[in-house]
């Protein structure tokens, strides 16, 4: 760095303008840099007073936490150099430089340390050849490059890259992590946050996201780069490239055209599906394995091209009514009995249902899993694949923050529910707990086993996952994708909706069928934002304050129960210690739940409320009684909302 800036940035501290820690990081960044375009970025900013920018780019470094990077690409302010020559879709040519962003820097390191951790998890566990990743990446802006950058870096260290020759969903890779064999895989994805961030999802060997040990190996490794730029191996050592296209997409299709249950229902049933991929990943695959089942969709050409502006949109996100407006008024067009939505690395599915009084509502995901896993337990009794004498192998895995009544079900049927901390990480942790369990002759060949084996195999040796999911609009039923894959979930749901319509009635009255015999159960999701380093500080007091000074009573009602899942120790149904993880449940004595925790992948903190009414024992409610628990739970959790919202200002203010 040049004086004169050093002088600036200097000056800038001692007017509490400037972070120090922002200062460090600058040096460190500058010090290591490939080019002076970082230096240039930084004086450019600097020049305007771009402060809190400066500040929100680099008081940390962006951390690689266990699920990888997920951060800004695009600053607030951009500087003059980053703008550069725009790039397609009006893009700035350069991500933004800083510690705390996703850019190039953070993507070599963390590539650079993966493959670090790959080599000697490999060498320890005696292993020949070289080390593997598999790479695919969504339609954002600058993913391209990163996985590029990624494969190209791999290359570079000696080990082999699997590189998707265009966008494919995070579902996908987890299956391509699979299918290859590759030791770890790498999806360059932000989900379904806005169009200016980006992220770094790491998966290992089984196809599922990183865990102990290897999250904290891998951290390890990742933290101990302190420079983009690194010596690769000689030429002759360097890894191949090798292209994923049309093969492994047939692969993952005839994988997924097996999670039919009733597939005579959805050549009989004519079901009308309006679809979209939100400018996503959805488009490479839904409507290619929905016409190999034989059916046709009316895939939404607003929303059909991939764009990681995502312009149509407020936010990508098909838990927001605004992602699904477009597609609602489609479908009240042609008359669809359906709208499905996925977001941007199609992993989350939403959906709106014609109603019996034809109109179309947005359901949430809690009543999406619910439906798919009720419908898929009857449907597996029915078919004898579940019986008595099997029934306990039987397995429905959900989050805590996840509807209850998706236990209730699994416990209708004799069927073990196990609960998870947020994050398909952990259900697919399950998945593969289950698959060790089998004898090894079949561990040997189970990735080339039918899943008609593989599901004999689980229930006479270990477990069969009936279906699992979280409340956030991720579903899954089968094991040879370790993630919520909204490809899978599209084909589950429209086998629901063909099977409800050959009954001569509704998706809405389906529901309603099961509310009536398990009774109403209301969840309502909310978040508090806080951007920035300022807000990163706040969501942590106010997390932290829940630990210190706990609510004793919220919403007019008493806190009659606290889990404090940070420093308690809890089990599951299967006696599987849960991770420590910053998450509060408080139960209340009328009979309302609330669980509080920062979220891991966005700047809020997330709130769940838990309400339920049942009808009295040995009956089911009748239409009058539900109407009256759906108006009455609504109040209690909006109230309830109010409550902690109120109580939320008030701790930041003390």
């Amino acid at each position: 760095m040049n004086a004169e800036l050093e002088s600036k940035l200097q000056s800038a501290v001692e007017k509490s303008l400037l972070l120090p820690a922002a200062l460090d990081n600058i040096r460190k960044l500058l010090a290591g840099a490939p080019s002076d375009l970082y230096e240039t970025a930084v004086r450019q900013l600097t020049d305007q007073a771009a402060w809190e920018e400066l500040n929100d780019r680099f008081f940390r470094t962006l951390a690689f936490g266990t699920g990888g990077l997920r951060g800004r690409s695009i600053g607030r302010v951009v500087a003059p150099i980053e703008t550069g020559i725009p790039a397609p879709l009006g893009r700035p040519e350069f991500p933004c430089t800083g510690t705390n962003a996703l850019n190039y820097y953070n993507i070599s390191r963390s590539t650079q340390g993966l493959m670090r951790y790959l080599k000697k998890w490999r060498a320890e566990a005696g292993l020949s050849g070289r080390a593997s990743v598999a790479i695919a990446h969504d339609r954002r802006l600058f993913s391209r490059e990163f996985a590029e950058l990624t494969a190209r870096v791999a290359s570079e260290m000696g080990c082999d890259a699997y590189l998707f020759t265009a966008c494919r969903s995070t579902p996908e890779l987890s299956f391509a992590v699979r299918h290859t064999g590759a030791d770890a895989g790498v999806v360059v994805t932000a989900s379904h946050n806005p169009s200016h961030d980006n992220g770094y999802k790491v998966y290992f060997n089984d196809g599922a996201q990183v865990l102990p040990p290897h999250d904290k190996g891998i951290i390890t490794e990742v933290n101990a780069v302190v420079s983009e730029t690194f010596e690769p191996v000689p030429e002759a050592e360097r890894g191949t490239i090798h292209p994923l296209g049309a093969e492994l997409d047939a692969a993952y299709i005839e994988r997924l055209k097996t999670v039919v249950l009733r597939p005579e229902l959805l050549s009989a049933v004519p079901v009308k599906i309006v679809f979209t991929p939100i400018h996503g990943t959805g488009g490479a695959i839904i409507p290619q394995a929905l016409a190999a089942l034989g059916l046709k969709i009316d895939e939404l050409a607003s929303q059909r091209e991939p764009d990681g502006r995502f312009p149509t949109v407020p936010s990508p996100n098909p838990e927001n009514a605004s992602a699904l407006k477009l597609g609602i008024e489609r479908a009240l067009e042609t008359g669809a009995d359906l709208l499905l939505g996925t977001d941007p690395d199609a992993d989350r599915l939403g959906a709106a249902i014609r109603t019996t009084d034809g109109k179309m509502e947005i359901i949430t995901g809690n009543q999406i899993g619910s439906m798919l896993a009720y419908y898929r337990a009857v449907t597996l009794f029915e078919k004898g694949v579940l019986h008595a004498g099997n029934k306990s192998r039987g397995v429905i895995i959900k989050t805590f923050v996840t509807t209850d009544l998706q236990k209730t079900i699994a416990e209708h049927f004799g069927l073990r529910c196990v609960e998870t901390l947020t994050g398909f990480k952990y259900i697919g942790s399950k998945l593969g707990k289950y698959e060790q369990a089998l004898p090894a002759e079949i561990r040997s060949k189970y990735r080339t086993m039918s899943e008609a084996e593989t599901r004999d195999a689980r229930l006479e040796y270990s477990s069969y996952y009936v279906f699992g999911g979280e409340e956030s609009y991720g579903y899954s039923a089968a094991d040879f994708v370790r993630d919520k894959d909204a490809n899978m979930a599209a084909i589950l749901f429209v086998e629901l909706a063909a099977y409800v319509k050959s009954t001569g009635s509704t998706l809405d009255a389906y529901l309603d069928g099961i509310y009536r015999e398990f009774g109403y159960y209301l969840e309502k999701n909310a978040a508090l934002v806080f951007e920035g380093a300022s807000g990163a500080d706040k969501i942590a007091k106010l997390a932290q304050s829940y630990v210190e000074n706990a609510p004793v009573k919220l919403g007019g009602s008493e806190v009659i129960e606290l889990r404090d899942f940070s420093s308690s120790t809890f089990h599951d149904v299967e006696g599987e210690e849960i991770p420590k993880e910053k998450m509060m449940i408080f139960s209340l004595a009328d009979g309302s739940r609330v669980a509080v925790r920062p979220s891991g992948t966005e700047p809020k903190i997330k709130y769940y409320l838990f309400g339920v009414q049942k009808p009295d024992a040995g009956k089911a409610f009748e239409a009058t009684e539900l109407a009256g628990a759906k108006s009455e739970l609504h109040a209690r959790l909006e109230a309830l909302w109010q409550a902690l919202e109120a109580d939320a200002q008030a701790r930041l203010s003390a």
